[in-house]
């Protein structure tokens, strides 16, 4: 016990540093999973085409890799993003790219009869997408869109790969010190209880969207 709490300091450091990283790489994603979305279901074509590649690349390839390119290739190109800004853009992008799927999904499954009886009304097409459809579309997607911005949580471990100081990675230098279990069971139940703040969070949050709902 001693030495779980003797640690706490260093690992507060990490927990500190992967909060911060969650929260500047979370806040993006929905307006860009929304506007995304938007484009692909009614853009013009060359938006569609260029969007299609965005979601198919990003979903398509590991996060691992392309933090890497970020990490080591841009600057070959001379395009230098310090190491962590790099690492939330990442995470922005890639969780973007699966809510923009998401919220597409939801957008094509409000019926067009919604559509077509607003057009008969003489309602403008975006107004009928903002006001009426949109709404619908979001409450369908939320459960999954919750879904992925939890799972950011635990793939933030992921940026312990390239020297940056999160949990795993602090979790990591401390038992290389110290070759001591009780550091992996305090990391463990840090990761389980952020999750499960996340977790919390988001079902009052479709709760309360139910409740309108009904």
């Amino acid at each position: 016990m001693e030495y779980a709490i003797s640690i706490l300091p260093q690992m507060w450091v990490g927990v500190l540093n992967t909060i911060k990283i969650y929260f500047l790489a979370i806040l993006p994603v929905l307006p860009l999973g929304v506007l995304f979305a938007i484009g692909k279901v009614a853009g013009p074509k060359p938006l569609r085409w260029l969007l299609n590649i965005y979601t198919w690349a990003w979903r398509g390839t590991p996060l691992l890799l392309q933090l890497m390119i970020v990490k080591f290739g841009l600057p070959v190109l001379g395009i230098n993003i310090p190491e962590f800004y790099g690492a939330a853009l990442v995470f922005a992008l890639n969780t973007s790219a699966y809510v923009t799927e998401i919220m597409r999904g939801a957008i094509q499954s409000i019926d067009r009869g919604q559509y077509e009886a607003a057009k008969a009304l003489g309602i403008p097409y975006w107004t009928t997408m903002f006001r009426i459809v949109l709404p619908q579309a979001f409450r369908i997607a939320l459960p999954s869109a919750c879904s992925e911005a939890i799972n950011m949580i635990k793939d933030t471990a992921i940026i312990s790969l390239i020297s940056l100081q999160d949990i795993t990675n602090v979790t990591t230098q401390i038992f290389v010190r110290d070759k001591n279990l009780i550091v992996y069971v305090e990391a463990f139940c840090i990761y389980l209880l952020l999750t499960s703040v996340l977790v919390f969070i988001f079902n009052r949050l479709e709760k309360r969207f139910s409740r309108h709902e009904q």
